[in-house]
């Protein structure tokens, strides 16, 4: 919703914003950009700039949400974020990124390809770019691109519409990167949950094209059971039209080959994790097949940076701190796999908090063995979430019970300066601490980064 407002701010729009809270580098990229936000529901506010022309209303707001209550009392235009997207976002060729995890990471590089081959992409991703200045672009009236690039989110549209965001993205173009069970909050079954990713890949027409990643067996299935129109092309590490292998990683970045039709090429990038080779080969394989010329793409992936908060290194001396937005136990799998290629001998802290759809029943068989490459787990204090009758959710101390089941050091710390303490009292030099979560962690990152050196050096 961030890279949404920063968007129509700068087409000229006076922009606010509400939310139950705001979180860096998020708050702190809308107020570097004007952006007029506050916590908390306030109509007073709302209304700082006169009746708003449009209310984008995101999929947390109930029917009792007090500016919801106000904009339909006063008769306002609202729309949901996705049919806000679909009007001011999407064009003739619309490529959606999609899939459990992979989709912010290659919908902002592929975004990054065609912008470096003068393609002017219309575009939206989740997070903030370490290349470009924006996360979001609208339509120009003076300006006729052709193509848009959407992070394609399967999570329900609105309190009204519980249909996928994804679904308003008329897509011409589908990238599939995984699919493994989640947000059991909105899709209940494992089964729901592939439905919907069906649904997307047969929305692709004949002269689309589906480019999809065959390395977990769930997307095989996927395209199997929607019989989608379009040309199929596939990537992994084995299998498919395009092959990635030789993959080296070390901590300043990876390097591998992608092999297609017996054509080599030679990929780098200073980002980091195998799972990002993957990213990278399915958006080289869908910047091929629109014909952008692969030296444009191997060039503008060797200068690709990635986004804030992916494995993004925010501190490295006696201890190296990572932040990452992995906030289900699969992202947490893949971010912990890659720490631990990259430190085999190294103590690994995992900070993690869930989102909410993680924080079901029904999501506890997919916490087996996601954290087993971390050393210790600490679970902090959990955002509280709004009552819900319909809804359990587990606290802090539930989820570190779950966890310790196949990881035995797991342990609930819920006072922040504890949790920060007990990372430095029990560090010694090499070791790694990663914060895994949609939320900021209330400063404990910045709290870790400023004062690790004081503790860790008594362990020199």
């Amino acid at each position: 919703m961030g890279a949404l407002a920063i968007a129509f701010k700068e087409n000229g729009w006076a922009v606010s914003g509400s939310d139950v809270g705001f979180y860096p580098p998020i708050s702190t990229h809308l107020k570097n950009h004007g952006i007029y936000f506050y916590p908390g529901w306030h109509p007073e506010k709302m209304m700082k700039y006169g009746a708003p022309d449009i209310v984008v209303v995101g999929n947390v707001a109930g029917s009792t949400n007090p500016e919801f209550l106000c904009a339909r009392e006063n008769r306002l235009k609202y729309k949901s974020y996705p049919e806000v997207i679909a009007e001011h976002i999407v064009q003739k060729n619309s490529i959606v990124c999609a899939g459990t995890y992979g989709k912010t990471s290659s919908s902002s590089l592929l975004t990054w390809i065609l912008t470096k081959s003068d393609m002017d992409p219309t575009y939206m991703f989740g997070g903030i770019s370490l290349n470009m200045r924006f996360s979001a672009k609208i339509k120009d009236e003076n300006k006729n691109p052709e193509w848009s690039v959407l992070e394609g989110d399967e999570y329900k549209t609105a309190r009204w519409d519980n249909s996928p965001k994804f679904d308003h993205y008329s897509p011409t173009h589908l990238l599939l990167t995984s699919v493994s069970w989640d947000h059991a909050d909105v899709y209940p079954t494992e089964e729901s949950y592939f439905q919907a990713f069906a649904g997307l890949a047969n929305k692709i027409p004949e002269n689309g094209i589906v480019v999809a990643c065959v390395d977990g067996k769930n997307v095989e299935k996927i395209l199997d059971r929607a019989g989608a129109k379009a040309k199929i092309i596939k990537y992994g590490k084995k299998d498919g039209d395009y092959i990635f292998n030789e993959v080296n990683q070390s901590k300043t970045g990876i390097s591998f080959v992608i092999n297609n039709g017996g054509v080599k090429y030679k990929i780098s990038s200073s980002v980091l994790g195998e799972h990002m080779a993957e990213n990278i080969c399915g958006a080289f394989a869908m910047a091929k097949e629109i014909g952008i010329e692969t030296k444009i793409i191997t060039e503008a992936i060797s200068n690709f940076r990635g986004i804030k908060r992916r494995l993004e290194k925010k501190y490295e001396g006696k201890i190296t701190v990572y932040d990452d937005l992995a906030h289900s136990p699969a992202k947490a799998k893949a971010t912990l796999k890659t720490l631990r290629s990259i430190y085999p001998k190294n103590k690994i802290f995992a900070i993690f908090e869930p989102n909410t759809g993680n924080r079901t029943l029904q999501s506890i068989p997919g916490y087996a063995k996601a954290f087993m490459d971390a050393d210790e787990i600490l679970i902090p204090t959990l955002t509280k979430l709004k009552n819900n009758p319909e809804e359990e959710h587990f606290d802090g101390e539930k989820l570190a019970e779950v966890i310790r089941e196949n990881s035995r050091q797991t342990k609930y710390i819920p006072n922040d300066a504890e949790l920060v303490n007990y990372v430095k009292e029990n560090s010694k030099i090499g070791d790694v601490a990663v914060f895994l979560g949609s939320h900021g962690f209330r400063g404990m990152i910045e709290d870790l980064v400023a004062h690790s050196y004081v503790r860790i050096a008594d362990h020199a």
